[in-house]
């Protein structure tokens, strides 16, 4: 073969894999702008489809690791092509969704599952198709692929969804995803020496861990997060012992994870094989990189989930209005990731990704100090100009931290490790930002009506009791077809609208307060990177690094 069809050759597969990581990125943000299109069309609540986009980034979270370990047994090409068929089987389901229930079985299960078999393989078929300059170029173009899904997602959404249905974003993903099996033959299998065999009790330790604490997030909204919301009557949230069921539920799932971590090093230190190696974890480059990825994917998620609903809900924008909005991050994000790794080649990862974090402090906290109800859209443009930015630092140098810290033997591991940091960090974004948005309407509400002359006392405490049961993040037109069904004067009615105004912006400035406490966090996290330039990935590390701390 000459060396020009080899190169063709290389950039099919190339353009294989980045398509099909971009179908796989492009998922998770393609849908944030038409909430309230979903909520109308599946006569839901934002909560219930707050649930449905965290528990697609649980699914993928949970087993991601499983789902490279599954690649090793099955074959990393036959993997991917199965991958591809259960996820077109979630696009197509997710398609005809009537109602919530059927959309979490087809966008969340059976989408994550189809994900979980592709993702790790990704990185293992890039290791077994390139080598040399090659491959680092190859991980490069993969990180990339997802930098610009990221950022064109929220358009691609917004116009479909304004011109079409948002189930044609789907229907699109299965032609997309059956068109790549077809060509999948196309990518060379990667021999694996030794078909492992699959740690169950690794698997159930690990997913049951993620799953309770992403769980007892994404329920502190409806529950509370330490005392319970409603402690008692008919209408009582679960509790144990005074204290809310979230709090059980996220202590359980960090004990659950210590066993998990406890049960791997039993299985090596007998020979066994785990589910992950556990000296994996001793590697400072590894862990550094992966901390930083979930927290960078937390703060992405949470951002697009609160910046959508006051765009939607609050300022009335229509789906493909919200994806226009969203361009000045998209396009940042889409310059500078590549750019960067050009501009400054000789710059340690730590620096970039530091000055990334600061960017976007700076930008959460101008947005929520311009958030108001009557604000003008144009007001996200600058501070998305900054997020975009950070983003596209950070993203630019993260891939390189985790690939580069293994040998390339460990590639499938450090795939899905790499994935189930990403999940994991969106899926807490979204629970985490959701719940404060959500669980700190009913107080906030309550306090402006305390404030309000309009009202009596035994109307607010009346108020109070109904919004011990739940309130959801609704329009200005919502909640006046709401209020003229009941028997409410003028005044309670423009009363409890006006609060709803003014409890909505602040519930948004809260989150972009936690936003900012997040992005400080990176800040320190990201001390745990390499402060010295890093070689391209590309050549075999000694395999006695994997135990070095």
């Amino acid at each position: 073969m000459t060396s020009s069809t080899a190169g063709r050759t290389g950039t099919r597969v190339l353009a294989i894999l980045a398509v099909t990581q971009f179908l796989m990125t492009v998922d998770a943000t393609v849908m944030n702008v038409s909430l309230a299109n979903l909520v109308e069309d599946l006569d839901t609540t934002v909560t219930a489809i707050q649930g449905v986009i965290t528990t697609y980034t649980l699914v993928m979270a949970a087993f991601m690791i499983t789902g490279g370990k599954i690649g090793d047994i099955l074959g990393r090409r036959r993997a991917f092509r199965v991958g591809l068929i259960v996820y077109a089987a979630g696009s197509l389901t997710t398609a005809l969704a009537p109602n919530v229930a059927v959309l979490l079985i087809g966008w969340s299960i059976l989408e994550g599952l189809g994900a979980v078999l592709i993702m790790p393989t990704i990185v293992a078929l890039i290791a077994g198709n390139f080598t040399g300059n090659e491959r680092a170029q190859a991980y490069g173009t993969i990180a990339a692929a997802s930098a610009v899904a990221v950022a064109v997602g929220p358009i691609i959404g917004g116009f479909v969804t304004a011109n079409f249905s948002w189930r044609w974003v789907f229907v699109a993903e299965v032609f997309i995803a059956m068109g790549l099996l077809a060509v999948s033959g196309r990518v060379a299998d990667v021999e694996v020496e030794e078909r492992p065999r699959l740690d169950g009790v690794g698997v159930v330790l690990s997913a049951l861990g993620l799953a309770a604490i992403v769980f007892g997030v994404l329920q502190t909204s409806s529950w509370g997060w330490i005392e319970p919301k409603i402690p008692d009557g008919p209408d009582a949230t679960p509790q144990l012992l005074g204290i809310s069921a979230s709090a059980w539920l996220i202590l359980g799932g960090l004990l659950v994870l210590w066993l998990f971590m406890l049960w791997l090093r039993r299985v090596k230190d007998r020979g066994g094989q785990p589910l992950v190696d556990p000296d994996l974890f001793e590697i400072r480059q590894l862990r550094g990189g992966l901390t930083t990825l979930g927290l960078q994917f937390t703060i992405t998620n949470g951002l697009f989930f609160t910046v959508p609903l006051f765009l939607t809900i609050v300022l009335g924008l229509s789906a493909f209005e919200t994806g226009l909005r969203l361009l000045p991050l998209s396009l940042a994000l889409v310059v500078v990731a590549p750019a960067v790794p050009r501009v400054a080649p000789n710059t340690s990862p730590r620096r970039i990704v530091r000055l990334g974090f600061l960017l976007i402090l700076a930008a959460v906290l101008l947005l929520g100090s311009l958030l108001s109800d009557d604000a003008d859209s144009s007001i996200v443009a600058i501070p998305f100009v900054l997020v975009g930015a950070g983003l596209g630092m950070i993203a630019s140098q993260l891939g390189n931290v985790i690939v580069s810290a293994v040998p390339l033997a460990r590639s499938s591991e450090a795939g899905g490790l790499q994935y189930t940091a990403q999940n994991l960090g969106a899926s807490l974004g979204t629970a985490l930002i959701g719940a404060i948005v959500i669980g700190g309407l009913a107080p906030l509400i309550l306090a402006d009506l305390e404030e309000d002359e309009r009202v009596d006392t035994e109307f607010v405490e009346e108020v109070g009791v109904a919004l011990r049961a739940g309130v959801q993040f609704v329009s200005d037109e919502q909640l006046e077809e709401a209020l003229a069904a009941t028997d409410l004067d003028d005044d309670e009615q423009d009363a409890l609208a006006d609060a709803n105004r003014t409890a909505r912006i602040e519930a948004l400035k809260n989150a972009m307060l936690a936003l900012s406490f997040l992005a400080l966090l990176g800040l320190f996290v990201s001390g745990r990177l390499p402060g010295r330039p890093l070689a391209p990935p590309g050549e075999e590390r000694a395999e006695e690094e994997v135990s070095s701390a």
